[in-house]
């Protein structure tokens, strides 16, 4: 990718939202959780100059948020959830893997001629080997612009990171791959985002440790977490790369209960005009539309520059 192109990387982790402090929150009075520690009615902490944009994931329709249809509006600027008139929980049933396959966000940066643009998440062999029935929002998203893959392989080879950034699951599965700091990861990931003009990373851990309501694991996991956007973000050139992280639905700042919850989730946005993206951002149905703006017609607000 030539320095005359910017990049953008799109960091999607699940369960995140923005909610009160108290004993029910794992980030109240965590040390080193910045920038994930963001608390309501008070002035966010956030490195790097990032701008947090408050972002609606209920989308107008009674009912918590869920995964399937806030994964589809992010990845399409589609309101998945008013569509088929419902939350979706777990994986795309058909109505949302139609909306995904016509509107990927993937599909609409190939349509207008941006090339370079990957998912930066590993599989496995096993998971084409033994095909699940139910697929993600991502990996419809990738399949709907014909992209290809990361596998281990790649993973091994620097150019792929796993969900889980340590490869520690990885590793229970039988892989033969080396542990990986935050700091590790975070290098491999700045690579991948400079070598792209677009990049998806998805991370969802936060949110299977929301719904087990584990205070022990959120406690480990969140500074780990927290390190590797700071490392991350340390190593972009942030003149020329911009990063948006933004989240599906609130769960793992309210460990009293194991479903998600209603709170705005935090969308932040750093670098390259971070500040009118972040001006444009109220709902999940704004992310996708910003993102292809920018990249596309080199503006996020209908104007040049």
């Amino acid at each position: 990718m030539g320095n005359s192109q910017s990049s953008l990387l799109l960091f999607f982790i699940d369960g995140l939202g923005i909610g009160t402090r108290g004993p029910h929150n794992p980030f109240d009075g965590l040390a080193d959780a910045a920038p994930l520690a963001i608390f309501q009615d008070e002035p966010p902490e956030i490195p790097f100059a990032g701008i947090l944009a408050p972002t609606d994931a209920c989308l107008g329709v009674t009912g918590r948020p869920q995964s399937a249809s806030g994964q589809t509006t992010i990845l399409t600027g589609i309101n998945a959830a008013a569509t088929i008139g419902a939350h979706k929980q777990g994986f795309p049933n058909q109505r949302l893997l139609d909306i995904i396959r016509e509107h990927s966000i993937f599909l609409q940066l190939k349509k207008s001629g941006v090339d370079s643009i990957t998912f930066a998440n590993t599989y496995t062999q096993q998971f084409f080997d033994r095909r699940p029935r139910w697929i993600s929002a991502t990996t419809a998203a990738v399949e709907a612009a014909n992209l290809r893959f990361n596998l281990v392989e790649d993973l091994k080879a620097g150019r792929a990171v796993f969900h889980d950034f340590t490869n520690a699951l990885l590793r229970e599965r039988g892989e033969t791959v080396n542990i990986r700091s935050p700091e590790e990861a975070a290098s491999v990931l700045a690579e991948v985002v400079s070598t792209h003009r677009f990049t998806l990373y998805e991370y969802f851990i936060t949110d299977k440790i929301g719904h087990a309501q584990d205070y022990e694991a959120a406690h480990k996991l969140i500074p780990m977490l927290a390190k590797l956007i700071r490392s991350l973000l340390a190593e972009l050139d942030l003149e020329n790369t911009t990063v948006i992280m933004t989240s599906d639905h609130g769960n793992l700042e309210d460990l009293s209960a194991r479903n998600h919850t209603l709170n705005p989730v935090p969308t932040i946005v750093w670098g390259r005009r971070s500040q009118r993206i972040a001006a444009r951002i109220r709902s999940l149905t704004d992310i996708t539309p910003a993102i292809v703006d920018i990249l596309t017609k080199g503006n996020v607000d209908g104007q040049s520059g």
